[in-house]
């Protein structure tokens, strides 16, 4: 299986050639790409816990600590049978480029615990939420490193977390996670905020290809948070979405489907496959929804959803990614080869990461924002990204993702070299 570590580290190469002329002195810079191709702290331990049965089990347990060179480390933490130490570095070197692709002032990291919750009574995920908060706790703080929600893990946990974090330390310090309830200091607007952000990143894009959103088609793969989201703005703001779909398959209609109508279904009936006959829906499969011919495709479910054995159905102009890697290496370099231009997932989902930044920032004023400034601000920044990366795209003649890829790796080597790290 190939390695997600080996993957990130060759993302980082691949752009050293195109970087290293904007830097007079090329050793440091040589340096500064070695050091950014290895964690600067690997955290892992294996945590011991009493069930309710009374017998002790263990989980093993990580985090991974990028780069702070911009600022305190950001990554969620996240809940999973799969999760390793290759996975957690992999993440946290994306987490280090996804944010200083939008210009928030953190680094990169990520952690988890190897362990599947849907086993585990409520009560157990409580005590290994606050057992794995307690053994970070020596390592995190609202200016070290700030965790946040990932799979399996959401606001119940960051509150427990929060808590046994500030048992330790022995003073409130809620600016140390984000993603908490709304009660315990989280933001307004969190919930929507990846599919916001994506939403701005595409309104941009098609400004550049002088598309009117009233025509411009789309089909989402995926309808969970993000996806919903991002088909209910995409809607609103005039798009037409004629497919979505689930992990059971999807409902198409040419004319445009209608969003909240689809939503009150889905939880009549649990999955799009379940849908009854309905007049102009027609059930597909997530297969068929990738061959659409539509003008935007936006994969927000699974990652290496398009690849090598499908590429060839793809029949989109332009491909958002609201999910993680949904777009394989190669099936990527098989797409830029036919002229569809790939919005890379560092990019158009970092609009979660930004609202948890803004999350922090009000923690630390101790003053809550407005739903409208959290959009504002919100828009300010993913507009912001775009017009850079558009920008180094035009100048440099790359793709998105090497564009976005440049911008991030410049920001960071610029801040060691600063600090004189290297």
């Amino acid at each position: 299986m190939v390695s997600a570590f080996s993957n990130a580290k060759k993302q980082i190469d691949s752009v050293a050639p195109i970087l290293i002329t904007d830097f007079p002195d090329r050793k440091r810079f040589r340096k500064a790409i070695e050091l950014l191709k290895k964690p600067q702290k690997v955290l892992s331990t294996s945590l011991s816990l009493r069930m309710d049965n009374g017998r002790v089990r263990n989980f093993s347990a990580f985090r991974s600590q990028h780069n702070d060179a911009r600022g305190p480390f950001k990554g969620g933490i996240r809940f999973h049978p799969q999760v390793s130490e290759d996975e957690v570095k992999a993440l946290s070197v994306w987490m280090s480029i996804k944010t200083a692709v939008v210009g928030i002032p953190y680094g990169g990291a990520k952690g988890g615990v190897v362990v599947n919750p849907k086993e585990l009574p409520v009560k157990e995920i409580e005590k290994l939420s606050k057992v794995y908060a307690e053994f970070l706790t020596p390592y995190i703080g609202p200016w070290k490193d700030v965790p946040a929600p990932d799979i399996n893990t959401g606001a119940r946990e960051m509150a427990w977390m929060l808590e046994a974090y500030e048992k330790k330390v022995g003073y409130h310090a809620p600016a140390t996670f984000t993603g908490k309830p709304i009660e315990l200091g989280g933001s307004l607007g969190r919930e929507e905020a990846t599919g916001q952000g994506g939403a701005y990143v595409l309104a941009q894009y098609l400004k550049t290809k002088k598309l009117k959103n009233g025509k411009t088609t789309m089909a989402i793969q995926g309808f969970g948070n993000v996806g919903y989201w991002f088909a209910k703005l995409a809607s609103k703001g005039g798009y037409k979405v004629i497919a979505v779909s689930d992990s059971s398959g999807g409902v198409y209609d040419s004319k445009g489907l209608n969003i909240d109508k689809l939503v009150e279904l889905k939880e009549k009936y649990g999955s799009f496959v379940n849908f009854p006959r309905i007049k102009n829906y027609e059930l597909i499969t997530n297969n068929e929804l990738l061959g659409l011919k539509v003008d935007v495709l936006v994969p927000a479910a699974l990652e290496n959803a398009i690849n090598k054995k499908n590429v060839k159905n793809i029949k989109a102009k332009v491909i958002l990614e609201m999910a993680n890697g949904p777009v394989t290496p190669e099936a990527e370099e098989v797409l830029l080869k036919r002229g569809v231009d790939i919005l890379p997932d560092v990019l158009c989902n970092a609009g979660g990461v930004t609202v948890s930044y803004f999350e922090w920032v009000q923690n630390l004023h101790g003053y809550r924002w407005t739903k409208e400034k959290v959009n504002s601000e919100l828009k300010v920044i993913m507009n912001e990204a775009f017009n850079s990366i558009y920008k180094t795209v035009k100048a440099k003649k790359i793709s998105y993702r090497k564009a976005a890829y440049v911008l991030a790796v410049k920001r960071i080597v610029d801040a060691m070299i600063l600090r004189g790290r290297v």
